[in-house]
């Protein structure tokens, strides 16, 4: 349970890899709302 230990949050960063104890930060999805269309 330190660096080494994968299975851990600590030896996921220190391998730069991603699971369960370290998951991918998710990104604010920005939905842009269409326009009104204007009627002639």
């Amino acid at each position: 349970m330190g660096k080494g230990d994968v299975k851990t949050k600590k030896g996921k960063i220190s391998k730069g890899s991603f699971g369960v104890s370290r998951p991918h930060k998710k990104k604010a999805v920005v939905v842009e709302k269409p326009k009104a269309k204007k009627k002639k």
